[in-house]
């Protein structure tokens, strides 16, 4: 061989023999990185049976409000089964077949206003790519085998800490990181050794039951210049030292009957947006004063968040209100860019991709819009589902929308981007 047949053909070796990239996952509550953000290639604008095709389905789950979670190679998801066991079960990704179903004892009923959408499991579980942790409704945390689906161990927090059980279930979904898993729940926020489920430290004690069964999910954030795990609950929003459980900062959050929902988005180095049902919509600034961190309220907005976490886009905020609404808010200056006249459903678990958002309406409608500051740019919509109250999973190009009675698997036609 010539040299240059010769170097042509050591590439093609070279390029064979490489490992293909590892498939986009969605590992956690809101996807990889916790604020809804899907990365890789542009979507399409479309969402017709030309651009966008269902892949597989699978039938007569029980009902769940746990988002999927998507790994490399499969999908996992929760039910609650005749109202009294609690099922999880791992799908291959790209069959939708069965390959492994853990269960236990697991139910109540929730009070007032929630039972209209039933008591049935509603936290998204958390997957560091081996370990899958599952929050049962009762405060019960389960660590399963990823591969195998069997139980690692488990623990029962409203007994840990002597709590009464939580009256709305264990809502909040679990965070981890390298040592350690988060949880609200058993009336405080804990840290739990992720290997063994022995509690390494408790902050925020509220006291559990009806006042203390928090809602929002923690995240992870440097704020101040300090890395910290910020979690609201039911009075305030907080930032925790990671490794002790210090309250490193606290401020006061008013809503109505502690119904604080959404999950938190830090913005920047010392921001976190923020909105609450019969509050308002806000930015707080944690900054670092000789050494202690303060936080304060740079603006607010008088308009009220109900469930639906929003998500960021070039410095915006895209917020589905109590009144059903999309409304677009700056969040360097607080001011309402534009509101919707049209009125959606009750819940959007949202995605985005660049200047792109997918929203998945609690009715099972699919929207697609452009993110702009200047006025709603809706792009297509589509049903998908019956109701759909478990969040969106959105990996490269594949969509998984989890409804009430089953798991569907869609794919874009034309590769992301074309």
């Amino acid at each position: 061989m010539t040299p240059r047949p010769l170097a042509a053909g050591l590439l093609l070796v070279l390029a064979a023999a490489a490992p293909a990239a590892d498939p986009a996952v969605w590992p956690q509550w809101r996807g990889p990185t916790r604020d809804g953000q899907a990365p890789g290639p542009a979507w399409p604008d479309s969402l017709k049976d030309d651009a966008l095709k269902q892949v597989w389905r699978v039938e007569n789950l029980g009902p769940s409000y746990s988002g999927p979670v998507v790994a490399a190679d499969r999908v996992f998801t929760t039910e609650t089964v005749d109202k009294k066991t609690e099922v999880v079960t791992a799908f291959d990704r790209k069959t939708g077949k069965e390959l492994w179903k853990a269960k236990w004892d697991g139910s109540l009923t929730v009070p007032f206003f929630a039972a209209k959408n039933g008591s049935w499991i509603r936290s998204t579980p958390a997957y560091d790519g081996k370990t899958l942790f599952v929050a049962g409704i009762r405060d019960l945390l389960v660590a399963l085998d990823g591969a195998t689906g069997k139980e690692l161990w488990r623990v029962d927090l409203v007994k840990e800490f002597s709590a009464p059980p939580p009256d709305f279930g264990f809502v909040s979904s679990p965070l981890v990181d390298g040592t350690g898993v988060y949880v609200q729940a058993g009336g405080r926020f804990a840290k739990l050794d992720k290997a063994t489920g022995k509690v390494l430290w408790t902050a925020l004690k509220d006291g559990g039951g009806m006042n203390g069964s928090a809602f929002s999910s923690p995240v992870f954030a440097t704020l101040g210049g300090k890395d910290q795990v910020v979690v609201q609950t039911r009075a305030k929003l907080a930032g925790v030292d990671r490794d002790t459980g210090k309250e490193l900062w606290a401020k006061e959050v008013p809503s109505f009957r502690g119904m604080n929902i959404l999950t938190p988005l830090p913005v920047g180095d010392s921001g976190l947006f923020t909105s609450t049902y019969g509050g308002n919509t806000r930015l707080l600034t944690v900054t670092s004063e000789g050494g202690a961190l303060a936080a304060a309220d740079a603006w607010a907005l008088r308009y009220e968040g109900n469930m639906s976490t929003p998500v960021v886009v070039n410095g915006h905020a895209y917020l589905l209100g109590k009144d059903q609404r999309l409304l677009c808010a700056d969040l360097k200056t607080g001011k309402e860019k534009w509101r919707t006249d049209k009125r959606f459903g009750e819940y959007w678990s949202m995605a985005a991709n660049g200047d792109r958002v997918l929203a998945l309406d609690q009715k099972g409608v699919l929207y697609l819009f452009k993110a702009s500051p200047e006025d709603h740019d809706p792009l297509d919509e589509r049903k998908v589902a019956a109701d759909a109250w478990a969040h969106l999973a959105v990996c490269g190009g594949e969509l998984f929308v989890r409804d009430l009675g089953g798991l569907t698997a869609w794919r874009w036609a034309a590769p992301p981007g074309k």
